[in-house]
């Protein structure tokens, strides 16, 4: 079969809500691909409160989503897609702008403030990309959240790529889901998200005991694999008889193997693995082994709009 003709096994969509810093599932929603992220991300919303802020990429810049998630309480920091053309009515001082969004589909337009910066990513190997981001936010205080400041807090985005990591590379270790039926393939679901959840509140437990020790530096593998063996041995499964373990066999191992205290931003490889996966080939488009990289950020103005995302 020819390249662009999709086919092997049906899919799933999954979206979760994850908590920067702990990397604790919040709430998740799930179902037939067909059906798009935003669909599924409006089921989250109730997990929301005005002690949150969302961080969301370019596939949820939506005006209703925008809306929704402000009707909860909380604030948003969501990359903007090139299709939005933002006009600004106040410049403010730390190079961001005022802008108002909904374009007569809201009732109500919505005021948000627009964040646009140059980013230059530097791997290892002296490759040099250079992108654009437009983020979205309804932090409107420029003193209070400087627009630097938003931009490098945004990168934390990513933790909810390593949770999706975690769960599709590290616990299925890149096998599909075994179930023929509907009920079966929602017990599987739930099943990894419970005990992706386990492994994340023993890391959670383990942190608390050693103040300043930052979450990631608990390897999740370290977590998986204890916690395997010890269910498979059938060994320090009952509590103790004298004094309270806080740590525990998974917590000692844990601590072990703790990654190192200053870790450098690292890029996973990514390239099509096998012939039925319904993705395009893209070599060339990322390298062919992790790298670290570094990142400069430079908040500007654009004033000739912002450049699609390059697919090549």
């Amino acid at each position: 079969m020819g390249e662009g003709v999709e086919f092997g096994y049906p899919l799933m969509r999954l979206v979760v809500l994850v908590e920067c810093g702990t990397r604790a599932v919040l709430a998740a929603a799930f179902g037939p691909e067909s059906d798009g992220e935003l669909t599924y991300a409006g089921r989250l919303l109730s997990v929301l409160d005005r002690t949150m802020l969302l961080l969301a990429d370019a596939g949820f810049d939506a005006n209703e989503f925008a809306r929704d998630v402000h009707a909860t309480g909380a604030r948003f920091l969501v990359r903007s897609s090139a299709r939005r053309i933002p006009t600004p009515f106040r410049h403010l001082d730390d190079g961001s702008y005022l802008a108002r969004i909904g374009y007569g589909v809201l009732p109500v337009l919505l005021t948000v403030r627009v964040i646009e910066a140059s980013i230059t990513v530097t791997l290892a190997d002296g490759t040099v990309r250079a992108e654009q981001w437009r983020l979205l936010t309804s932090l409107l205080d420029p003193t209070a959240h400087p627009a630097a400041r938003l931009v490098d807090l945004y990168h934390e985005r990513w933790q909810s790529e390593t949770t999706y990591f975690s769960i599709k590379a590290t616990m299925l270790d890149g096998r599909v889901l075994r179930s023929r039926c509907l009920t079966g393939l929602d017990q599987e679901v739930y099943a990894l998200l419970t005990t992706y959840q386990a492994l994340i509140r023993a890391a959670s437990g383990t942190a608390c005991t050693r103040p300043g020790l930052d979450m990631d530096r608990i390897s999740f593998t370290v977590l998986q694999t204890t916690a395997g063996d010890t269910v498979t041995t059938t060994t320090a499964i009952l509590p103790p008889t004298g004094p309270a373990d806080l740590v525990g066999t998974i917590g000692r191992a844990v601590l072990d193997a703790l990654h190192p205290a200053h870790r450098r931003q690292r890029v996973k490889a990514r390239t099509r693995k096998n012939p039925t996966s319904k993705y395009g080939p893209n070599a060339g488009q990322h390298p062919t082994t992790s790298q670290n990289y570094t990142v400069h950020a430079t908040v500007t103005f654009f004033e000739h709009g912002l450049a699609n995302r390059s697919r090549t």
